[in-house]
């Protein structure tokens, strides 16, 4: 196999949920015969909707490569082709990836990033790259990982793996409890001279990249994040105003939050379901988009007279937790 994008659902059903959601997602847009989708996976094949029988699997066992985030240093061992590019399962697909494989040909493990020497990131960077040695290590967003087999790829994860037990101690801070693949596999990559590639908004980005909000549709292609420096939220680490990616990673969002729902449901429709396209958009828009804006919008009203007189509300724990 030349070419393989994959993602991994393990443990809670919702992650299997959201692996077909963007096994649906990517299929829209890629032949199997240029870029193939792989899931890794501890369900059998009989867990399968009937739309995805055909998915290639990577059968795992439970607990096989541990919890958390933790099997994401295993990516090594998992990745299916002699290039492969790992994906979150909790994203979605809105055009070929076919550009992405060129932009990060030639490098043993990549990432969407840029190198860092200072300031904090699950951790105080410099005192990290001062214990190492190194002038800097890449930050990211974990959501894509690229690798290419070889010898060199193994050096990277053998030396995240290695530092793994060393976590707490190395300064490291923990994400929802658990070690943070990220960090890891940054100092990994500065320890191997790996590099990220820039970002430049059009592979993966993440809802943090979006503070002024996402419009996504999955069957035009059509993904826009905005991030205005005028906006109240802005976020300063991504240089770009407006990002179209081909990947969108929704990160903690809820299976059923909007938009994510929406575009997710929608796939759903069309593929297991056999929908006409407008039928699904028609439904989705009617019983998903407009109860969402409604409540929202009765939300942001009604919010600062609910924090006068209860306080503010307690954070629902994650349903991936």
């Amino acid at each position: 196999m030349g070419l393989a994008a994959f993602t991994i659902a393990t443990g809670k059903p919702v992650y299997l949920e959201m692996a077909f959601g963007l096994a649906r997602s990517f299929r829209l847009w890629h032949r199997r015969e240029d870029i193939h989708f792989v899931l890794a996976t501890d369900r059998d094949r009989s867990s399968l909707p009937s739309d995805l029988v055909d998915l290639d699997l990577i059968p795992l066992q439970p607990g096989q490569y541990g919890s958390g985030f933790t099997p994401k240093l295993y990516l090594d061992r998992i990745a299916p082709a002699e290039k492969s590019l790992f994906i979150d399962a909790d994203c979605l697909c809105v055009g070929s990836l076919a550009s992405a494989f060129q932009q990060f040909s030639g490098h043993a493990v990549s990432v969407v990033g840029r190198e860092v020497a200072d300031g904090e990131w699950f951790g105080d960077v410099a005192t990290i790259c001062g214990q190492f040695g190194i002038g800097g290590m890449p930050k990211f967003n974990g959501g894509v990982y690229y690798l290419e087999r070889g010898a060199a790829c193994s050096r990277v994860y053998e030396t995240a793996r290695s530092l793994l037990s060393r976590y707490d101690e190395i300064g490291f801070g923990r994400l929802r409890g658990q070690p943070n693949d990220e960090v890891v596999i940054s100092l990994a990559m500065a320890l191997c001279g790996e590099t990220s590639i820039p970002e430049r908004g059009d592979i993966m980005n993440s809802l943090l990249a979006g503070p002024a909000g996402l419009e996504i549709d999955v069957f035009k292609g059509r993904a826009l994040l905005r991030n205005p420096r005028r906006h109240p939220r802005y976020n300063p680490w991504y240089e770009l105003e407006e990002m179209r990616p081909r990947l969108v990673h929704f990160l903690g969002a809820d299976i059923n939050s909007h938009p994510y729902g929406r575009e997710s449901t929608r796939l759903r429709l069309v593929y297991q379901k056999h929908w006409p396209r407008w039928l699904a958009r028609m439904w989705t828009n009617l019983w998903l988009t407009l109860p969402s804006l409604i409540t929202s919008a009765l939300k942001n009203f009604l919010r600062p007279l609910y924090h006068a007189i209860l306080g503010p509300r307690r954070i629902k724990r994650s349903v991936r937790v």
